[in-house]
């Protein structure tokens, strides 16, 4: 249940709903290895990456497509999306959350991890 911040804690961090919410989606497709990245401090166009990884272009697909499925459920509609159509690397940005869901070669190529090796990762279960 949120807090009175808009928070839900589970139990090892307290994280904004959207966070929460998009991890939760990810999770309920099978995205592989994602991770959390804490930007606040760090960048100033966003506060959070959520970095995961599909299988296929339809599972990247499917992936992203629950995340803004359960995000609208919850009231949040995404500023931009990119990279549906080739699905190889699919962006949601929802202003102070940014995800991308790609596919393990591209995840590979671009490293975020790497690239905000300065943030924060934060396990995702």
């Amino acid at each position: 249940m949120p807090d009175a911040q808009g928070k839900l804690d589970d139990g090892k961090r307290s994280n904004p709903v959207e966070v929460s919410v998009a991890i939760e989606a990810a999770l309920e497709r099978n995205a592989r290895e994602p991770v959390l990245l804490d930007l606040r401090g760090l960048s100033d166009a966003t506060d959070w990456f959520l970095i995961a990884t599909g299988d296929s272009d339809t599972h990247t697909r499917a992936i992203a497509d629950n995340i803004m499925e359960r995000m609208r459920e919850a009231g949040l509609r995404p500023a931009g999306v990119e990279g549906k159509a080739n699905a190889t690397w699919i962006l949601l940005d929802y202003i102070t959350l940014v995800i991308h869901v790609f596919l393990p070669h591209v995840r590979d190529y671009y490293e975020l991890e790497r690239l905000w090796g300065d943030a924060p990762i934060l396990a995702v279960e």
